[in-house]
């Protein structure tokens, strides 16, 4: 299933309100982790998959990447990339990430932030992204995080008087689809362990590099006393990969 939600005129009109629709890369939690991953832009030749209103595709060319390629499967998301986006070198693309086929070694670095959880399969993609990246390619990708997928719920558990108590965790090795409630019901979302991540990114080919957990910034923790919690536990999983040079490979 190719889900579209962002095209849902009432989901569309709740993600625009949001901090990071309207502030862009700052706003997002998970951004300054995400950040550190990325490696050195000028001249390359970037793929964003699920770049919906395209923050990270501006960053790279801000970065001095040569081009820049953004895919998504949102008409309302592509218009409002086009609509913030003056820059030829910036190409945007309507289509299913399940869709993808480039030519072979076509870009330097291929990223994603917060897309891979709305795709049924996910090693099938990653095979994809090593067969388009060049040699020594960088890929980058954050998900929401397996400990907070694994449960359809996706809320903490309160005492009586509303008070979060812990962040459940169940059902954790069943992976497949949840159906799950974000900004609007029937959200549809599929779990992964942490392990699948990982393997499906080993078995394509790559080299992982790093592995992070987002946590709030100190910054953040002094600016918004609800970040409290979410230094309780993860949200988001980030893994940087490396396609290892023709010389490289066993």
């Amino acid at each position: 299933m190719k889900q579209n939600k962002y095209d849902d005129p009432k989901f569309f009109s709740e993600y625009q309100q949001m901090a990071r629709s309207v502030k862009g890369l700052e706003a997002a939690g998970e951004w300054p982790a995400f950040r550190s991953l990325l490696p050195e832009l000028q001249n390359k030749a970037v793929l964003d998959l699920g770049c919906g209103f395209g923050w990270h595709c501006r960053f790279a060319r801000e970065q001095h990447a040569s081009k820049v390629v953004g895919v998504d499967i949102s008409e309302k998301m592509l218009q409002t990339a086009r609509e913030k986006t003056n820059d030829p070198a910036i190409t945007y693309l309507q289509m299913p990430i399940e869709d993808i086929d480039f030519p072979i070694a076509q870009f330097d670095v291929v990223i994603s932030s917060l897309a891979f959880h709305y795709i049924e399969s996910f090693e099938p993609i990653c095979k994809r992204i090593y067969d388009c990246l060049k040699p020594g390619g960088t890929f980058v990708f954050s998900v929401e995080h397996p400990i907070f997928t694994a449960s359809a719920e996706q809320e903490w558990y309160l005492d009586e008087q509303g008070n979060r108590l812990h962040w459940p965790v169940d059902h954790y090795h069943t992976e497949g689809l949840r159906e799950t409630t974000f900004l609007t019901d029937s959200v549809m979302k599929y779990h992964r362990t942490v392990s699948t991540y990982l393997n499906d990114v080993i078995e394509a080919g790559f080299t992982i590099k790093a592995v992070k957990e987002s946590k709030p910034t100190d910054e953040m923790l002094k600016n918004d006393p609800a970040m409290k919690d979410e230094d309780r536990r993860p949200m988001f999983l980030l893994i940087s990969a490396i396609k290892k040079h023709s010389n490289q490979e066993e």
